[in-house]
């Protein structure tokens, strides 16, 4: 591997201005350089590494030929821009990339001028970029706008709904289709299929670009007779080179497909078509993880590897004196493929995250009953909802960030026709180092009002394992389970298979002054505080014993101080345990409420709604995710700052 102290170009480049001044030959050696900075800060600082690999030559080609940040580069999945994030002056600061108060995670304008747009989840690359593309028009302006979407976010129909617009109104967009094959997992459908055979002639397009550039020397070629030029001339080469093309058959210029590991070649193309009107689209072929073979080898593994070797290539796994639990989505997939095993209409359905919720599990054993929708959320609901109206019984997992963009799915196609079916909500409440655009905080307020529905969240692993076994026994309808991302509270995650009441909650723990109504694993942060507190009341009472003991006068005394408090997991949101709060309610004037989402319209609310239902005058404090965008960090970082960690809670108890 290259040392920094040799790199020759990179140390120059503090902005894209700078990178112009170099010559197209040296371009080749920058990109060498660029993907070691990468792939040498990567290994001892965690993120998303094959996907901006694999983008290496196409960012540097991009800010050599455009006038960024006048011009606009929108990216879609915002993983693949780590060397844009370089590039554009962050450099020395790119150490910090996904730390508490650090580089964020992906693009985002507040940090740059140069991040035009918020990517962090895929496909809306080309909506944003079309309506920059449209507002420079508008406004007189000569600024060129590039949407670069991949990584599989083609699948996802926001992408297809802002190519059809693009089609459709006077634009000079020019979306770069990064064609790598993959998503996080291989990328699936017709989609992948298509592009890995499509092509088109080269002679060809290098003719129709000079004709088309002296039609419009020579006024031929105005914008009222383009679009119809263009239908012909692609009616004309379909016939010629016997191919049809999707893009071209929208009225929408093509080029490629081309190699987007050979920066030279791309500036020229991007230079050569910079100019020209109307919607295009250049198709770059890519490899995911390119200049570093293990990457290559396996981009999956390789798209966020965590810390690594960059010599060996061997990932460096924490080392744990103590068995570690394991994560969450590990125990949702194997008891899933446990479940399917028993039950012959259960299947799987995920949108691209076959991996990342552990579906690969069952997919291996029983491939023909878990399907990979690719990153396509809303048909993942309403193609689940198809299956569950014809008997089978999907279990649909989406991570809750994602899940937002399901919502009418939810409601139109799944909860009005009551069908049975389970909604895994994976990476709900606070993910960590991905930050907002990942964070679920939301999923319990958004599908709280929704009639039909049942909503759980496990206190552990065995009670994830009970959930997943209640969800699919017969007429259970929709059922809504969510779950952290990371590492349980039990090593010996292991339990019988047995249902649990639905709408039933459990006490944990009895207690006389505050009682502490928790949902999901939060929980455990409860039992922390309250296992803290009895700690200390055990330390004042040996103090208060000493001096009783001593001859130390009546001032010494220690008196207790600490309340008594009683712990409910509930355990369901939607039915809420009402038994659980008729005894809470006539039992206690002080409640407090955890969640790991947002506070407003969560279990806090439902609460507080059913409090004042039922005439029950209860002080009820809320704690929770903020009515505000949680930035990055680590989740015990974050638990701290939004105050919902055992230390805040036992703060909150002894407050009054």
């Amino acid at each position: 591997m290259t040392e920094e102290k040799d790199y020759k170009l990179l140390p120059k480049i503090d902005s894209p201005a700078d990178l112009r001044k170099l010559n197209v030959d040296q371009l080749p050696l920058l990109c060498d350089e660029l993907r070691h900075d990468i792939i040498h800060e990567l290994s001892v600082n965690p993120g998303h590494l094959a996907s901006s690999l694999g983008v290496v030559e196409l960012t540097v080609a991009l800010h050599y030929v455009f006038d960024t940040p006048y011009d606009r580069i929108v990216w879609d999945v915002g993983h693949q821009a780590y060397g844009h994030k370089i590039l554009t002056g962050r450099r020395d600061q790119f150490c910090t990339n996904r730390k508490l108060g650090g580089l964020k995670p992906f693009p985002f304008p507040t940090e740059s001028e140069y991040d035009t747009f918020c990517c962090g989840h895929a496909s809306n690359s080309v909506s944003a970029a079309l309506g920059m593309a449209v507002a420079a028009r508008l406004h007189g302006e000569k600024r060129k706008v590039v949407a670069v979407i991949g990584d599989g976010a083609m699948s996802g129909g926001l992408a297809f709904e802002g190519i059809n617009n693009a089609a459709g109104i006077p634009n000079d967009l020019l979306v770069i289709l990064n064609d790598n094959n993959m998503s996080i997992d291989n990328s699936v459908g017709g989609m992948r299929e298509y592009l890995l055979k499509l092509n088109t002639n080269t002679t060809y397009n290098n003719l129709r670009y000079r004709a088309s550039r002296k039609l419009f020397d020579w006024g031929v070629l105005n914008e009222k007779r383009r679009k119809s030029i263009i239908r012909f001339n692609n009616s004309l080469k379909s016939m010629l080179t016997r191919q049809q093309n999707m893009f071209e058959g929208m009225d929408i210029r093509y080029f490629g497909p081309t190699d987007g590991h050979d920066v030279v070649e791309l500036v020229r193309v991007l230079k050569a078509i910079r100019e020209m009107k109307g919607p295009k689209l250049l198709h770059v072929h890519t490899v995911k993880g390119k200049g570093y073979a293990p990457a290559e080898e396996n981009a999956t593994v390789w798209h966020a590897p965590g810390k690594f070797d960059e010599e060996s290539g061997k990932r460096l796994v924490s080392k744990h004196e103590n068995p570690c639990p394991p994560k969450f989505q590990e125990v949702f997939g194997k008891t899933l493929l446990e479940l399917a095993q028993q039950n012959e209409q259960i299947v799987g359905v995920t949108p691209a995250m076959p991996t990342g919720c552990s579906m690969n599990i069952m997919m291996q054993e029983l491939p023909k009953r878990v399907f990979d929708v690719g990153i396509a959320e809303g048909h993942a609901v309403t193609f689940s909802g198809g299956m569950a109206k014809d008997g089978l019984l999907p279990f649909c997992n989406i991570y809750s960030s994602f899940m937002q963009r399901a919502y009418d799915n939810i409601i139109h196609d799944v909860a009005i026709m009551k069908l049975n079916m389970v909604l895994c909500l994976d990476r709900a409440g606070l993910v960590g180092e991905d930050g907002p655009t990942h964070h679920g905080a939301f999923d319990l307020a958004f599908l709280r009002p929704i009639p039909n529905l049942t909503i759980a969240s496990p206190y552990d692993e065995q009670e994830l394992r009970r959930l997943m076994f209640t969800a699919q026994q017969k007429d259970m309808g929709t059922f809504v389970i969510r779950y952290p991302r990371g590492r349980g509270s039990r090593v010996d995650w292991h339990c019988e298979l047995e249902a649990v009441p639905v709408g039933k909650g459990r006490k944990l723990r009895d207690g006389d002054d505050v009682a502490v109504l928790s949902l999901g694993p939060i929980g455990t942060e409860v039992e922390k505080a309250i296992s803290s507190l009895e700690e200390d009341e055990m330390k004042n009472e040996e103090l208060r014993m000493k001096n009783e003991s001593s001859s130390s006068n009546e001032h010494g005394r220690i008196h207790s101080s600490f309340p008594s408090v009683a712990h409910y997991d509930m355990r369901f949101l939607k039915p809420i345990d009402e038994d659980i709060l008729h005894e809470v309610g006539k039992k206690f004037k002080r409640v407090i409420t955890i969640e790991d989402g947002v506070v407003s319209g969560g279990l806090g609310s439902a609460v507080l709604e059913f409090f004042a239902d039922h005439g029950y005058q209860v002080e009820v404090e809320r704690m929770g995710i903020p009515d505000a965008f949680v930035e990055h960090g680590t989740v015990a970082q974050l638990r701290a700052i939004c105050k919902m960690d055992a230390e805040a809670i036992k703060e909150r108890v002894c407050s009054k």
